[in-house]
Order: C-alpha cells, then structure tokens, then sequence
C-alpha cells in the first residue's frame, strides 16, 4: 500500500494537469427542449446478479460480462476496456443499495454512479490500489470547477469482500452508507452551492469498471488511482452481486404510484420543475412538489436512510474468493466501446482526505493511496465510466 499525499501545491499542480470538465449529454435540459426519462415509479428495480443479467439493465457498447455466484463479473484486460451497464429508466429521489467487491489492481476503478441529463452526480467510487476505504462524491449541472467534494470512508477488504454501499437521495439532500451504517450526510448547509448545488434532477444507475492507471494518464491520475495497470496480472475482475433501486418520484419516500415519465417543466434544472406523468398519463407534480417541500425547507435528509434496510450481504468466504483459474475461465473478450447514444458521465473531482460533510465517518489519517487528492482526467475510451470521485474526469458513459 502507497502512503504517499498530496500536498496542496501538489493538487493545484496535479489540477492544472487537467482538460477542463468533460461532461456532456446529448441533449441537457438547461439548454433546451429533450425527451422524457422514463420512471421507475413503483416497479420493481431488484436485480439479483448471481442468477444471470438483469432487465433494468442495458450493457453499453463494447461491454460483455460474466456471471456466477459472485454475481455480475466486470472484467478488464486491457487498457481499452471499460465495461459498464446502466438503467434504462430513472428515479427521481430514491435509494440504491449496491452489494460490490471492487476490482483489485493498481490503476483499476470500480464505479456506482447515479447520474442525470443535466449532469447531476451522486457517486461511490473505489480504486483498485486502496484496499481500506471507498470514496463518495458528488456533482450539480456537471459543475467541476473545485476539487472539494469527495470524501473518503474507511471499510475493511473492499477488493476482497462484498459490501453493502448506498445512497439514500431526497429533495433535501442526500446520505451515503456502508452495511446500512451512515458515513456521510450532504444538506443544503454544507453543500457547495447551498441548496442550487444539491443534486436533484431524474436520475439513471450507472455501474462499471475502467482503467485509471493509463500509459497516456495524467500523473497525479496515475498516482491517485494507485500506480500504472500491470496487465500481466490481468483480468482485473469487480463483482457486482445485487442492487435494489427504489423510487420516490419526486417525493421523500418510497412511491406506491405508476410512473410514465419525468419531464423537465423548464430549464432550471431545479427539482420543483419537474414533471411527474403516472402511468395513466396524469400530472402527479403538484403532488411530489408539495410533498418534497417541507424536506426540503428543513434541510433534513429523509429518515428512510436510517429507516429502509438495506439488503444483508450473505456471501460466503467461497464466493468471495475466486480462484486464478475462475479468473482466466472469466476473462472477458470485451471490444473497445462504441461511442455513446445518450449521455457521457459526469466526472468528478475527490477532496484531499480532509474534506468532511456534516455526518461523515472519515478515516483518522489521509489517504492512503496518493493523488487521491490529486486528479483524474477524462478517460479517454468513447463511452467510458467517468465517476466522480478522484477529481475531473473520467468520462463515464452515457
């Protein structure tokens, strides 16, 4: 394990590195007329990941996966690969709960991603050089322009056990937790930008793998994601085992209604403007909106984070090892990824290990992988995970 930091010369140096924000959509709603989200609303969003390939998933181009008991298997070999699913549909408030053990290996990242149109980000984030914590961060309108957002949570074995990682997402804010122990609280008072800079506009799940540790990688990204990929020790192989996503359609609790879509009412990107069409095609805004806005007004997080339990992690220590045979039997023969159809992924910047939000669980000592305070450019694949919490940019499918 690297114990090196950065200091803050060092960050504005690694900064510097940087392209400036890569994010882009195909067409963001501050700018102009776009079509619906389709919502979750009520239906189910489960996927057990163990039992085959889930239909609230769609896999992006160049992406081909494995599954066993360990669930979904993200496989990379080589630097070109990036294997990434998303949702179909979106959520508009909600909770994910996500059982994951991230690829080990220098360089390798392992992403949960929440993102929307208008390139409003909620991350979890972990690289494959860091085997004690596993970052989150967070972004507005694609806004990344400061480098202060992440934060960094200790957790045992992250590359070699399943976890349980959530987030707990409301007009008021949003809560991020470990085996349904909360380890990090954003309101509207400690959010950059007040209550405008919280994320709050429908958003898609986004789960993947990509290689941070690139020969053509800015150094402080190289450094941050743990050191350069050695793929003679490929496959790099994370393991997505199950989620559950669940959808407040615009309120702060769980919808029991059908949801068509959400529709963007004008270009403010702000979650009062947005539409929520139920499945008989009737506007259930003024609902959602009044129901959202005594959260909101409190600045409270929803108590569904301490009260919605999240699923248990029941794997085995069998299932949580894969032998190097399993490895070489799992290796994926992805293609390089095709450009995009929809939008590419927010990116992110990560704090300096010191950077802490109101209801934060951190670590006593600083990173310990180097440059996580440092930087991450756009990875430069034609629809790569971008994920927010190294710093700008890796750019994340669409």
């Amino acid at each position: 394990m690297l114990s090196k930091t950065f200091t803050t010369a060092a960050l504005a140096l690694a900064a510097s590195t940087l392209v400036s924000a890569q994010t882009s959509t195909d067409c963001n709603p501050l700018e102009k007329t776009c079509p619906a989200d389709p919502g979750f609303g009520k239906n189910n969003g489960d996927c057990d990941f163990t039992k085959g390939a889930c239909g609230n998933f769609e896999s992006l181009p160049g992406t081909t996966l494995k599954y066993n008991g360990n669930g979904a298997v993200f496989s990379i070999s080589t630097e070109k690969e990036a294997p990434t699913i998303r949702t179909g549909k979106y959520i508009f408030f909600g909770r994910i709960d996500v059982v994951v053990q991230a690829a080990a290996g220098a360089g390798i990242v392992t992403s949960a991603v929440l993102q929307s149109d208008d390139l409003d980000e909620i991350d979890w984030e972990w690289v494959g050089g860091d085997n004690a914590q596993a970052q989150t961060n967070y972004f507005s309108k694609g806004n990344t322009a400061t480098y202060d957002r992440g934060a960094f949570h200790a957790v045992s074995n992250p590359l070699g056990s399943f976890h349980t990682y959530s987030v707990e997402w409301t007009s008021a804010g949003v809560t991020w937790l470990i085996d349904n122990n909360v380890v990090r609280t954003l309101t509207a008072a400690n959010a950059e930008g007040g209550a405008a800079g919280l994320p709050q506009t429908p958003m898609q799940v986004k789960l993947g793998t990509w290689v941070a540790g690139r020969k053509d990688a800015p150094q402080g990204t190289v450094e941050w994601a743990g050191g350069y990929t050695d793929f003679s020790k490929a496959p790099f192989l994370g393991y997505y085992k199950s989620i559950s996503i669940v959808d407040y359609a615009g309120a702060d609790a769980p919808t029991s209604k059908s949801v068509k879509e959400y529709i963007y009412g004008d270009h403010t990107g702000s979650w009062q403007s947005i539409k929520v069409v139920l499945g008989d095609g009737s506007d259930d805004s003024s609902d959602s909106s009044s129901s959202s806005s005594a959260a909101h007004s409190s600045t409270k997080v929803s108590s569904a984070a301490s009260s919605t339990k999240a699923p248990a992690s029941t794997t085995s220590a069998a299932e949580q090892t894969t032998t190097s045979a399993e490895q070489t039997t799992l290796a994926s023969a992805t293609s390089t990824p095709a450009a995009p159809t929809k939008s590419t992924g927010g990116s992110g910047s990560a704090g300096n290990g010191t950077v802490s939000s109101t209801g934060s669980v951190q670590p006593t000592k600083p990173p310990t992988v180097p440059g996580n305070a440092g930087s991450r450019a756009a990875a430069t694949l034609g629809s790569v995970f971008a994920v927010g919490a190294g710093l700008a940019l890796a750019q994340f499918l669409l």
